[in-house]
């Protein structure tokens, strides 16, 4: 066993980890931090994304001894207090989401999208986006929510 130290959602944790355990295992198991999903197993469908270092990581295939020292941030890490992050508020504005499995990957990979370029335009969100898989959407309005919360969080109104 392992001993990792790392910041996740602004709070310090420790904890003693296998050197095969996943990141994302350490995030649900171990933190209980649920909102990251497992979804394939094999880092094809990104509802395991998190930040790491203020980057999109699919945290399926980073080991937990990788994120010692680093800063995670998950969806549960977005909101300030009862106060949605940009992305989440045009999710839900824009209908960006079915069943939800996906949405926690595909808001962590918006984030880090609009952290890089606040004006991207359609093909650069469905670039991006392209290591997230949804089943149940065309992601014609994941697309329209991500491009809304770039232009809010530029201090436009749409």
């Amino acid at each position: 066993m392992f001993k990792v130290t790392l910041q996740v959602n602004h709070k310090a944790h420790t904890a003693e980890v296998e050197p095969r355990t996943l990141l994302v295992e350490l995030l649900r198991d171990q933190l209980r931090l649920t909102g990251t999903h497992v979804g394939c197993d094999t880092s094809q469908c990104g509802a395991c994304v998190v930040l790491v270092g203020g980057k999109s990581v699919k945290s399926c295939t980073m080991l937990a001894l990788e994120a010692d020292g680093t800063e995670v941030v998950t969806v549960e890490g977005l909101a300030q207090g009862d106060k949605l992050h940009p992305v989440q508020t045009a999710f839900h504005e824009h209908h960006g989401l079915q069943c939800g499995f996906c949405t926690p990957g595909i808001l962590m990979s918006a984030v880090d999208l609009l952290a890089r370029t606040n004006r991207p335009t359609e093909h650069d969100v469905r670039e991006w986006l392209d290591g997230n898989l949804c089943r149940c959407t065309g992601y014609h309005n994941i697309v329209k929510a991500v491009l809304s919360a770039a232009d809010k969080m530029r201090g436009g109104k749409s």
